[in-house]
């Protein structure tokens, strides 16, 4: 039965009982990478310890035990994530990748002309790759706008399918404002205008599971990093027939069927795209985080992660002079906001001398930042680890700040 005790997960978390300048960490940087439990850690460590071994090649001990971990840390994500097929989950280096892979193997499908339906909210990394592909296609993309709250103005989202749309993609999650999309809605009525659907779903996973199956989109990527997991890992999910008829995102050895001097064919996913040797030990981390997370209880979670950023929203109210980005009640525990007073990077200096982490700047997300007109905010993101004495640490780093530049 899945339990949620804060202090108990927190004690799990080696890096939180650090100091930072002779001050206790407080890490509300969650939202660009994650911390990691000593399972995690450890799991890795005893991979490179008494399992290291290439995979997919060797008849062998080493070689055979860690190819069956490989192959089992795809089936233990396949069952958190609720997809039908393990198969069509690609180990990537993250959602950046992810992206890119599918945009490469879209490109020989799509034709001038023909549309693609983004959000002003995205990431870079689910906007960039679309922009490259537009330019080299000649296609048109579309980029919807909010409502003031920082919600998605869903119907204009709507409006602006055409017979020419073939793409749709969005965050399910969104890395600035928080805002949760309702992405089995849009997934549907995507599909119902004859487009594929892409969900970046890098900062959803980190506060519960998703049911991949119940949102139905083509492709659903995401990032281990932000999960509790290793750097340099991610998983591609998406329809095995679809990624079937990509060409090779990257070409080379354990990808293929059969090399000759007169031609090479090629696997079928996920071997198709999993080119050399891959981020063996990063899989097996992946895989325990998700374990790991199996035992929380999701529900108990997100209300401690909301009562913690509702804390410190209240914090920064009691400041004056505050002002707030993404306010919609369906949104995840991050607080992005500017203090008129001082500039984002020297609010997050401040607060860096009070041991609180928090990340300043345009997020990766220069687009929004230009559609809500400021050059950048400050963000704190909260994780179910976090508790009330990371609150403190930061009501007392904002208090300094107003000393100093009120």
């Amino acid at each position: 039965m899945p339990v949620f005790d804060p202090e108990k997960l927190r004690a799990d978390f080696p890096i939180l009982s650090r100091e930072v300048d002779g001050k206790a960490l407080a890490y509300l940087d969650n939202g660009a990478t994650s911390q990691k439990p000593q399972c995690v850690i450890d799991l890795v460590d005893h991979f490179y310890e008494s399992g290291n071994a290439n995979i997919h090649r060797g008849v062998h001990y080493l070689s055979r035990t860690a190819t069956e971990a490989y192959e089992s840390a795809r089936e233990t994500i396949k069952k958190a994530l609720n997809t039908p097929d393990s198969q069509e989950l690609i180990f990537v280096r993250g959602a950046t990748e992810a992206i890119n892979l599918v945009t490469n193997g879209l490109e020989e499908k799509l034709c001038e002309g023909d549309e693609i339906i983004l959000t002003i909210m995205e990431h870079h990394a689910n906007f960039v790759p679309w922009q490259v592909l537009a330019e080299r296609k000649g296609l048109k993309l579309h980029f919807i706008g909010l409502n003031e709250d920082g919600s998605l103005d869903l119907d204009a989202w709507k409006a602006a399918f055409t017979s020419r749309t073939k793409v749709a993609a969005f965050t399910h999650i969104s890395n600035v404002l928080g805002t949760i999309n309702p992405v089995t809605e849009m997934t549907a009525f995507a599909h119902g205008q004859g487009a594929l659907v892409l969900v970046d779903g890098a900062q959803a996973l980190p506060h519960g599971p998703a049911d991949l199956t119940e949102i139905g989109a083509d492709f659903y990527v995401f990032s281990g990093h932000k999960v509790f997991a290793p750097d340099g890992i991610g998983v591609l999910a998406g329809s095995r027939e679809i990624l079937n008829s990509f060409r090779p995102y990257q070409s080379g050895g354990d990808m293929i069927d059969r090399v000759s001097t007169t031609g090479t064919t090629f696997r079928n996913a996920p071997g198709r795209f999993e080119a050399g040797t891959p981020n063996i030990s990063g899989a097996l981390g992946l895989a325990e985080a998700f374990r790991y997370l199996g035992e929380i209880d999701w529900l108990a979670a997100a209300k401690h992660e909301k009562k913690l950023a509702g804390l410190a929203t209240g914090e920064l109210e009691s400041l004056g002079d505050v002002r707030f980005f993404g306010t919609t009640e369906n949104k995840t525990a991050i607080i992005s906001f500017l203090y008129d007073i001082a500039h984002p990077h020297d609010i997050a200096t401040i607060l860096d001398t009070e041991g609180v982490a928090v990340r300043d700047g345009h997020h990766c997300a220069q687009p929004l930042m230009d559609y809500l007109d400021v050059s950048a905010t400050v963000r704190a993101s909260f994780a179910f680890y976090n508790n009330e004495s990371d609150v403190e640490a930061f009501a007392r780093g904002m208090h300094k700040v107003k000393r100093f530049f009120g």
